[in-house]
């Protein structure tokens, strides 16, 4: 049952794919140029119109798309002359002609194989021009066969074949800037996942270092513990080193695998701009993830290049996750960053709950928290003091302006220790 549906439902898409098509062509149709004095002949909108859809939605089959559309575009142009007053009989000897341009056109297509030459402008102008041909000779001929009793002159083939001309490689190339177009919106997107991917490296790296330095502290416990006789305490130490260690290798191979996927090359140096997008980028889709809709705002007057980007990430995600979690459905996070007397300022500003005044000189130390997890598990605590041994190592201060309407973190570093 499922598979008659599924069948049913292309089925429907590719007929009024085809009738789009025909219709669209007949209409268009009616914008024509009659260069012969006295002919019905004409050179139309619609034999354009119709190249062109077929290459920008291509139908299962062109021979099919091909006579729906001739024999909509006959029946079309017969009602409108019977509609204007028309005989019958001359309105039929008038119009059917055309029946063989889009035909003969279509048919061409469908055994020469369309879609094999949809990426060489210079071969699909060809063989659209020799279908062109084909078709208006055909259809001209017929007409005059009928009306007066004679075939095309040279006069009258040459125009058919200069108007063939203009007409397939005007198409092409009218295609060709809308493929253009659509391949520079994926290459786009492809560029946009890769630095997104890269950036994900990154963090995952500097998780890394992190466990690393984590397991060697661990062990140095263990081995303190050990020398102290505190065997069970240090057993649990060791086994908290080897635990950390088995997620370390698990990274390790993501790492690996995410490197391949985006081909990335080591970087060490990184501008101020690009680690505040980053810090934004991060933070925008954690907002998305807790189901809040934050908007974030980067203004910046200072910019150099750094080899401390590590380090500016753990500091600089820290406060902006605080700031996304403080704000309650809708809000707003401010970053600042700017330059003076030979300090480097970021200023964290958030619109969320705020921090008392009781709390702004304990919210910086190690295991103070206010933070609630969904099922009432109280956070760690350690998220700020962590920003400020990190930011007092390179020899900065961290300083926070708490209000119940947001709070403002304040961040200053020496230049010197971030700038290469």
């Amino acid at each position: 049952m499922k598979s008659k549906l599924t069948w049913h439902h292309m089925y429907q898409s590719e007929a009024a794919r085809i009738i789009f098509i025909a219709l669209l062509t007949a209409i268009t149709g009616e914008l024509k140029v009659i260069p012969f004095a006295g002919e019905t002949f004409r050179f139309a909108l619609g034999g354009i119109v119709f190249f062109l859809l077929i290459l920008i939605y291509p139908p299962k089959s062109v021979l099919r798309t091909g006579f729906v559309t001739s024999v909509v575009v006959v029946l079309f142009r017969i009602i409108e002359q019977l509609w204007l007053g028309a005989d019958l009989a001359e309105s039929v000897q008038m119009h059917l002609p055309v029946f063989l341009f889009y035909i003969l056109f279509a048919m061409g297509w469908h055994f020469v194989g369309l879609e094999k030459f949809k990426s060489h402008p210079l071969q699909l102008g060809a063989l659209a021009f020799l279908f062109e041909i084909v078709g208006n000779t055909a259809e001209h001929a017929v007409r005059n066969w009928w009306t007066a009793h004679y075939l095309l002159d040279l006069k009258e083939w040459s125009i058919l074949v200069g108007v063939a001309l203009l007409r397939s490689f005007f198409t092409v190339g009218l295609y060709s800037s809308v493929a253009l177009s659509k391949e520079k919106q994926r290459v786009r997107e492809i560029l946009g996942i890769g630095s997104e991917l890269y950036a994900e490296t990154l963090y995952l790296q500097k998780s890394m270092d992190h466990m690393e330095r984590i397991t060697a502290s661990s062990y140095d416990l263990y081995r303190k513990l050990q020398q102290e006789h505190q065997r069970p305490l240090g057993i649990q130490a060791l086994q908290i080193a080897q635990e950390i260690h088995e997620v370390k290798k698990d990274s390790q191979r993501i790492l690996a695998g995410l490197s391949q996927l985006t081909k990335r090359e080591e970087m060490s140096v990184f501008s101020l701009s690009t680690v505040m997008e980053m810090v934004q980028s991060a933070n925008h889709k954690y907002s998305k993830m807790l189901g809040k809709q934050v908007t974030f705002h980067i203004r910046q007057t200072s910019d150099f290049q750094t080899e401390q980007q590590i380090l500016l990430l753990a500091i600089l995600n820290n406060l902006v996750a605080n700031a996304v979690e403080a704000i309650e459905r809708t809000g707003t996070v401010r970053m600042i960053v700017s330059q003076t007397e030979g300090q480097v300022c970021f200023q964290i500003i958030d619109d969320g709950k705020g921090i008392s005044a009781d709390h702004e000189m304990l919210i910086f130390e190690p295991g103070f928290t206010t933070k609630y997890g969904d099922h009432g598990a109280q956070a760690t605590g350690i998220g700020l003091s962590h920003v400020k041994a990190i930011t007092e190592s390179l020899g900065g201060s961290v300083e926070v302006i708490a209000s119940e309407k947001g709070t403002h973190f304040k961040v200053k570093i020496p230049l010197e220790r971030l700038q290469k």
